[in-house]
């Protein structure tokens, strides 16, 4: 299927590697003109290098905390009308509620929620004027069914998650949408370190609790980043303009409720 997004740019946050970097990639093989963001240089920049060899797509990369206001003044000076929006940023640390400081609130909020509502923000009325935009924010499958131990994500993606509810009809009319993609247990860094705080939390190995989570995902296994990558591509096709101000949870069926 030919997406009609050829030509089209977009910034990808968090595209130094897992779920970021494979959304960029599907969107590169589809003809999209890339800008890519990640806080470390050397990451970001062999990222950018790994989806030319492999799309032949224009790959500019930037080193630049995305969720700050500095980082997201960088982007936009790379890539000032996009046409593409792909919110991602990695989750605060796991840990008990009873240790987290207002401090530790407050980071959470503005790197979960915060962050990418100024992007939206900072980008929608160029899309509007256009008459084409799409936004993707990665968020969790916790927003969906907590999990204990990420108590800050928890709580500062189902903030983004409000706000989009809102946002996004306000703004259907002009063929912008927003949409949230709820990745469950894919192999990723970033699932990786979870399972390792789990782990610990509940006493096993790191194998142990691997297998308990697997076991937990009715597909009986873990997502592969390009699967959620794919499907963040479709999100942002021109056949997708029917779907906004949702909730997607891509999870191999682990959330066991019909709604």
């Amino acid at each position: 299927m030919d997406l009609g997004i050829a030509g089209r740019k977009a910034i990808v946050g968090g595209a130094s590697a897992g779920l970021g970097k494979a959304c960029a990639l599907s969107l590169a093989k589809e003809g999209v003109e890339l800008t890519i963001v990640a806080r470390t240089r050397e990451n970001i920049e062999a990222a950018a290098e790994e989806i030319r060899k492999a799309s032949g797509a224009k790959v500019t990369p930037l080193a630049a905390d995305m969720m700050s206001d500095e980082g997201r003044a960088a982007v936009l000076a790379l890539c000032p009308e996009p046409d593409i929006l792909i919110n991602n940023a990695g989750g605060p640390p796991t840990g008990n509620f009873r240790d987290w400081d207002e401090a530790a609130w407050i980071s959470a909020v503005k790197g979960n929620m915060l962050g990418p509502i100024f992007m939206i923000k900072d980008t929608v009325d160029g899309m509007i004027a256009r008459k084409f935009g799409r936004i993707v924010n990665i968020t969790s499958s916790a927003v969906k069914a907590p999990i204990g131990i990420l108590g800050l994500s928890n709580s500062a993606r189902a903030g983004l998650t409000g706000f989009v509810a809102g946002a996004a009809r306000e703004v259907a009319k002009h063929n912008v949408t927003i949409n949230n993609v709820l990745p469950g247990d894919f192999d990723t860094d970033r699932h990786q370190s979870n399972t390792k705080a789990m782990a610990k939390v509940q006493n096993r190995t790191y194998e142990e609790m691997k297998t308990i989570r697997m076991a937990a995902v009715a597909a009986g296994r873990f997502g592969q980043p390009s699967e959620l990558g794919d499907f963040c591509a479709y999100l942002c096709s021109r056949q997708a303009g029917f779907i906004t101000a949702q909730n997607l949870l891509l999870d191999g069926g682990k959330y066991p409720g019909t709604f």
